[in-house]
């Protein structure tokens, strides 16, 4: 069934000036089961607020919003959620982070380890398991904030801008390898990103944002098989010309 956003609306008031600020107008969005979608718009559309609300850190001023055909506004722990930071704690280690998920869902702990180190090896980490965040480059940081996203356990996956902040190439390598984690895994997820390339890459299905108060200005489907080959794709006609429809969506 997946995620569902039914007429999802939200304002800000400010009381000094008086004035209220409409962010989201009854906003509708689906998001299919096993499918990868991305959220592209201009700087302060709204994208953070959806996923505020979605992560339950703010509630809707009206609408719903349906997990599975579940209403979950204002509740949360529903999704796998990582931000643009990794938000590491810096008193513990590689493999004390990831574990946090698990432990705060009362899971079994020897179970909880043996599957984190599994994890760790497949993403390439383990040799870094018992480092601090300080020790670690940001890719790994980020790799490891993936992978407590992960052992939380949820289906669905929501995604903040989290490559933002890295440098271009380091981005560039989380991305391909973050698409080829997805293909073993299938997880739901919705994905925030100004990165064009990033959103043509990764999803099945781009949806282009306008200024606010947010709506859905236009939706298209990445035609593109997986497994994919992102040197190949990126530098394709196709993916060329969605490229210029985004930007002429994006800056008109």
């Amino acid at each position: 069934m997946g995620l569902s956003l039914k007429g999802l609306s939200k304002s800000y008031s400010n009381i000094q000036k008086n004035q209220s600020l409409e962010v989201l107008h009854s906003l509708d969005l689906d998001v299919e089961t096993g499918s990868f979608v991305s959220l592209i718009g201009p700087s302060g559309c709204g994208k953070s607020t959806i996923c505020n609300l979605l992560a339950g850190i703010e509630i809707p001023d009206s609408g719903e919003i349906l997990l599975d055909g579940e209403a979950i506004q204002g509740t949360s722990g529903n999704f796998g959620y990582m931000p643009q930071k990794d938000l590491l704690l810096p008193w513990r280690t590689l493999i004390d982070n990831v574990l946090i998920g698990c432990e705060i869902l009362h899971r079994e702990k020897r179970k909880a380890q043996v599957e984190a180190k599994e994890w760790l090896n497949q993403f390439g980490l383990s040799p870094f398991s018992e480092y601090y965040p300080h020790q670690l480059s940001g890719g790994m940081r980020q790799r490891g904030a993936l992978l407590r996203t992960i052992l939380f356990g949820k289906k669905t996956l929501l995604l903040d801008e989290p490559f933002g902040a890295l440098d271009a190439l380091t981005r560039q390598e989380m991305q391909r390898w973050l698409l080829s984690i997805w293909n073993r895994t299938r997880h739901t997820v919705l994905l925030i990103t100004h990165d064009i390339d990033e959103a043509i890459l990764l999803s099945d299905k781009v949806i282009v944002l306008s200024q606010r108060p947010t709506r859905i200005i236009h939706e298209f489907e990445i035609p593109f098989p997986h497994p994919r080959d992102p040197d190949e794709l990126l530098l394709s006609s196709v993916a060329l010309d969605f490229k210029r429809q985004l930007l002429h969506l994006l800056i008109p």
